[in-house]
């Protein structure tokens, strides 16, 4: 097993004979930037995120995946019902049931979607928590920004 400078592209190209180290890490940096080309071409660069909250309820995690829906702050929610929550809240232990959803949508709308939840959501402070997106299908992450484009408020 070679070190961690010595990649995987380098193995492949180092001829018998070949003591040209600068050569190959020349040839390799290239197979490295084709590599994180291709990648970038089939997983563009996205400022998706998914945004966890949970709630009381499915009729409520309903409630208000429609209203983010309508205001085009988020593309999807998924609601899964059967959660529950742990958490020590004014001095005790709790123990809940609640509605996990998750939420698609941009960076760019989470401002918004801050200022919808304090309208929106029934918990006095409700979990708001975002996950960065690093890759995703390509097609999925187009139609996440064209269902929450700015342009469209």
């Amino acid at each position: 097993m070679g070190s961690r400078a010595e990649t995987c592209s380098e193995t492949l190209i180092r001829l018998p004979g070949d003591a040209s180290q600068d050569s190959t890490r020349r040839v390799s940096d290239s197979i490295d930037r084709a590599v994180a080309q291709a990648f970038n071409e089939i997983m563009p660069h996205t400022d998706a995120i998914v945004v966890m909250t949970t709630l009381t309820s499915a009729d409520e995690a309903v409630k208000l995946v429609r209203a983010l829906l309508e205001r085009r702050l988020i593309a999807c929610g998924t609601v899964l019902p059967g959660g529950r929550s742990m958490y020590r809240w004014q001095g005790k232990i709790s123990d809940e049931q609640e509605v996990v959803v998750l939420l698609k949508t941009r960076s760019a709308r989470l401002e918004m979607l801050q200022l919808a939840f304090d309208e929106l959501h029934p918990y006095k402070v409700p979990e708001l928590l975002a996950l960065s997106v690093t890759a995703g299908n390509a097609k999925y992450l187009e139609w996440i920004n064209a269902e929450t484009t700015l342009a469209l408020t």
